[in-house]
């Protein structure tokens, strides 16, 4: 009997490797219907995650962080119990600006679209601009919802920046738009892309999330493998028409490099993890330092798949 499973992810190429499983039938041959909706912002994401409307979220790692330690976008009645079960990528952050910018201080004054102004993604290009010699109390941080919405906002002249992740970062780049700077110049590792399940869940679920887990490592292995980077541009165009053909090559190049892309077997990176908790004692609502990366996860799942070596 096949089962559902209902996942909730934001827009943008990190998803390739659900869009290959999904196309491959690797998630149907392990008897499982996968579902994938995208998100307009992390709001929405974890309302409705929250709500048991979506069994699976692919979000930041610091959602995560934020929700655990009660420093999210918005406050639940219930409590919540979220908790990564495997990783996804390290994800390029770019601080994309309008082309009349030539510098950090231009900005001054001036506003930035953000999905939330006290999210992870949020806390990166405050980092970033301060490493270039502007501080946050410099801009106007207004919230717009995830890349696409963001992106729009900027094209349409109502914000002279933003952050984007791949494919936007290089259709920014294409249609003239500067890039200040990005994560991966600013941070040695960052842990962007996880993939997350409620607890409570995932107790009544263990086979079932393996078997997803199972799953999606077939749709990263088919994805990561250089002899399908043709067929996986073409997936990825297909899923996503917004990206054009003299930008597809600087997409795909993004999401397989090791630095800025897509994690081998799912696997988290403590240290960028490490990075993520910093950026949030720095720049949170919090007043406790956050150091402890181990409360926020939930690997065991992950981790039987992995030592059965299927």
């Amino acid at each position: 009997m096949t089962k559902s499973i209902k996942i909730i992810a934001f827009p943008g190429s990190p998803n390739l490797p659900l869009f290959a499983a999904i196309q491959n039938k690797c998630f149907l041959d392990l008897g499982l219907d996968v579902s994938l909706t995208t998100t307009p912002s992390s709001l929405y994401q974890f309302q409705a995650f929250q709500a048991g409307e979506f069994d699976i979220a692919f979000t930041a790692f610091d959602n995560i962080v934020a929700y655990q330690e009660d420093q999210g976008a918005v406050k639940f009645d219930t409590p919540t119990d979220f908790r990564v079960i495997m990783g996804a990528t390290q994800v390029e952050l770019s601080a994309v600006v309008h082309a009349s910018i030539n510098q950090a201080q231009d900005l001054k004054g001036k506003s930035l679209a953000l999905d939330a102004v006290g999210t992870g993604f949020a806390f990166v290009l405050y980092a970033m601009l301060e490493q270039l010699g502007l501080p946050m109390t410099d801009y106007d941080r207004v919230a717009v919802g995830a890349t696409p919405e963001r992106w729009k906002s900027v094209k349409e002249g109502q914000h002279l920046g933003t952050i984007t992740i791949e494919p936007f970062t290089s259709i920014a780049k294409a249609a003239g738009y500067k890039v200040l700077r990005q994560s991966t110049e600013a941070f040695p590792v960052y842990q962007g892309g996880i993939v997350a399940a409620r607890q409570s869940w995932l107790n009544d679920h263990s086979d079932l999330t393996r078997l997803f887990i199972k799953g999606y490592l077939q749709g990263l292995e088919w994805t990561l493998n250089p002899a399908n980077k043709a067929a996986a541009a073409v997936l990825l165009r297909q899923e996503m028409p917004e990206i054009q053909m003299p930008v597809v090559d600087a997409v795909m190049n993004s999401l397989l490099s090791p630095r800025s892309g897509l994690t081998p077997k799912g696997a988290v990176i403590l240290e960028g993890m490490k990075t993520v908790l910093q950026l949030r004692t720095q720049y949170g609502s919090g007043k406790t330092p956050l150091t402890e990366v181990n409360k926020y996860l939930a690997l065991r799942d992950y981790e039987a798949v992995i030592a059965s070596g299927d």
